[in-house]
C-alpha cells in the first residue's frame, strides 16, 4: 500500500430506506493521522455515513475502501479485525455488567484461544493471555482514568461516565480507525473538555485515526483536522474548520441564511403580521 493511500476511501455512497435517501453519491477521503469530523443538521445522514463505515448498513451505490481495500461486503465484525473501533450515539453498553468486563469484550476478537482451548485454562496458555489481555485493559482504564469505577457496574454509572466507559470499550481493540458517534453529547462542559482531550490524546499518542460526529461547533473547531458538512444526505462542504464554517452553505443548513447573488448570505427577515 502507498504512503499517500487514505485509510479511508468513501467512493459515490448512496443509501436508501425506502423512498427516503438518507446519503447521495457521497464521497470523501480520510488520511492517516487525521481527526476528521463529520457535522450537519439533524437527519442530515451523519450516523448513517458511520454505520456504512462500521459495516451496519450497506450502501445500495458505492464503495468503502479500507487501505486501499474494497471493505464494501465486509461484515461489522470482519472490519474490527481489519482495525477498526466504533461508539455509538445511543450507549451499547452490557448495563449488568461490571466496567472492567465491559472493556474486555473489546478484546474478545483478540483472543487467540477459543471454545475448544479455553477449557484447558492452565494448560493451553489461556491463562497468560488473559493476564496480558487484563494488562492491556488496566493501561485504558488509566489513560481514561476510571480506576476508580473499574469493578462498577456499569448501568449504575451517570452518563458522562458510561460514555467514558464506551469510548474505552472501543479503544480495547486496538483500533487504527476509530468512529465516534457523538461523544460529548449529554455532557456538561468539564466532561466535553475531558473527552475532547482524550480524542487528541488517541490521535497524537496512540496512533489512531479519528472520524467523528459531533454538534459541539466549538469542540469541532478546536481539534479537527479536515470538516465534511451533510445537509439531507449531501456533501456540501469539505475542507478545513475555518473554511467550512465560513462557507455560505454551510451557513444556510445550519442559520437558515439566504445565499444572495453574489454568494454571500443574509439572514431572511420574519414576516411580522400585526393583529
Amino acid at each position: 500500500m502507498s504512503e499517500s493511500t487514505p485509510i479511508i476511501d468513501v467512493r459515490d455512497v448512496t443509501l436508501t430506506f425506502g423512498g427516503v435517501r438518507a446519503l447521495v453519491d457521497v464521497s470523501f477521503q480520510v488520511g492517516a493521522g487525521e481527526i476528521y469530523s463529520i457535522i450537519g443538521p439533524n437527519g442530515a445522514g451523519k450516523t448513517s455515513m458511520l454505520n456504512c463505515i462500521s459495516g451496519r448498513y450497506s450502501p445500495n451505490q458505492g464503495s468503502i475502501l479500507f487501505r486501499g481495500r474494497d471493505i464494501t461486503p465486509l461484515r461489522p465484525n470482519d472490519r474490527c479485525t481489519l482495525g477498526m473501533g466504533r461508539t455509538f450515539q445511543n450507549l451499547a453498553l452490557f448495563s449488568h455488567m461490571t466496567v472492567l468486563d465491559n472493556i474486555m469484550v473489546g478484546r474478545h476478537h483478540l483472543l487467540k484461544n477459543n471454545f475448544l482451548t479455553g477449557p484447558l485454562y492452565w494448560f493451553s496458555g489461556a491463562q497468560k493471555e488473559e493476564l496480558a489481555h487484563r494488562r492491556e485493559v488496566e493501561d485504558i482504564i488509566d489513560f481514561l482514568e476510571i480506576s476508580h469505577i473499574r469493578k462498577a457496574v456499569a448501568g449504575t454509572l451517570s452518563y458522562g461516565l458510561r460514555k467514558r466507559v464506551e469510548l474505552a470499550r472501543a479503544v480495547a481493540l486496538k483500533p487504527d480507525l476509530i468512529l465516534l458517534d457523538e461523544p460529548m453529547a449529554g455532557m456538561n462542559l468539564e466532561e466535553k473538555e475531558d473527552m475532547a482531550r482524550y480524542v487528541i490524546d488517541l490521535n497524537e499518542e496512540w496512533g489512531m485515526t479519528v472520524i467523528m460526529i459531533e454538534h459541539d461547533m466549538g469542540v469541532v473547531m478546536d481539534i479537527s483536522h479536515r470538516v465534511m458538512v451533510l445537509d439531507f444526505g449531501k456533501k456540501i462542504a469539505e475542507g478545513l474548520p475555518a473554511e467550512v464554517m465560513a462557507d455560505p452553505y454551510v451557513k444556510k443548513a445550519y442559520l437558515g441564511e439566504e445565499i444572495e447573488e453574489d454568494g454571500t448570505t443574509g439572514k431572511k427577515e420574519a414576516e411580522v403580521t400585526e393583529i
